[in-house]
């Protein structure tokens, strides 16, 4: 039987951003994103929920060191985002619209390089306190 534990961190971001598709008209864009699709932004305060899923170390009886795993987070997600417009601030979103989904896949991706491997890794981002997205599912 494994002996697999998650550990979870939770951190915090502050960022503004337009949904919109620049291939259709301000009718179409607000017919699908509402006012989410006014062109003058719109911001969040993002939560964000990492979680690391393996079996503790033989030595330490950690997972992964909960400080290594904020300061990862810290460094590649919250510096990057917190304050930016999405939209104009950051090269992840220059072309990719910035929906939770959309969000929540580059956080994956800037973290899953720094995390082992033998490790899963899962993202949760919440926009609202009512709307939330995972990644992967």
């Amino acid at each position: 039987m494994s002996n697999k534990v998650a550990v979870f961190r939770r951190e915090r971001f502050n960022a503004a951003h337009r949904l919109y598709n620049p291939r259709w008209d301000d009718a179409a864009n607000f017919c699908v994103f509402g006012k989410c699709s006014y062109p003058h932004y719109h911001g969040h305060n993002y939560e964000l929920e990492v979680r690391v899923v393996g079996e503790p170390d033989a030595d330490t009886g950690f997972v992964i060191d909960m400080k290594v795993l904020s300061d990862l987070i810290l460094e590649h997600v919250v510096a990057r985002f917190d304050h930016k417009n999405l939209n104009l601030d950051t090269k992840e979103f220059k072309n990719l619209n910035p929906t939770s989904e959309n969000i929540a896949v580059v956080i994956y991706n800037l973290l899953r390089p720094h995390i082992d491997n033998a490790y899963s890794l899962q993202v949760r981002l919440y926009e609202t306190p009512r709307n939330f997205v995972e990644y992967p599912a």
